[in-house]
């Protein structure tokens, strides 16, 4: 399990490989300077509640992976998190879907 931590008080786990489509989704919207909501469901010792942070440009994120090794990126699940970062109820997860095929063609790619 790897650890999301904003702003070094707020701490939640994630398994390594949605910590890492989450950083990479992230890092997107901050690099273009994007500010959006990122909300989770919280642990049931903490309640079973859910957490929300707004996350901007100015934000301190760290992610901290258990293992060693860098998961491989599901194009299909950074196109997901991606539109959920872009709605109006801003960045959660959602469940991994298939990675794409070659016969199919990914959002936003223009068909000739």
């Amino acid at each position: 399990m790897g650890k999301f931590v904003y702003e070094g008080t707020v701490h939640v786990e994630f398994e390594d490989r949605v910590l890492a489509h989450l950083q990479f989704v992230i890092g997107v919207k901050l690099r273009r300077g994007e500010s959006f909501h990122f909300s989770w469901r919280d642990d049931v010792s903490l309640g079973d509640g859910r957490t929300t942070v707004w996350l901007h440009p100015r934000s301190s994120i760290v992610y901290k992976y258990y293992g060693s090794r860098r998961p491989a990126l599901n194009r299909a699940w950074l196109d997901a998190l991606s539109i959920t970062a872009n709605s109006n109820s801003g960045l959660y997860v959602v469940p991994e879907p298939p990675e794409y095929t070659e016969a199919q063609p990914h959002p936003g790619d223009e068909l000739h």
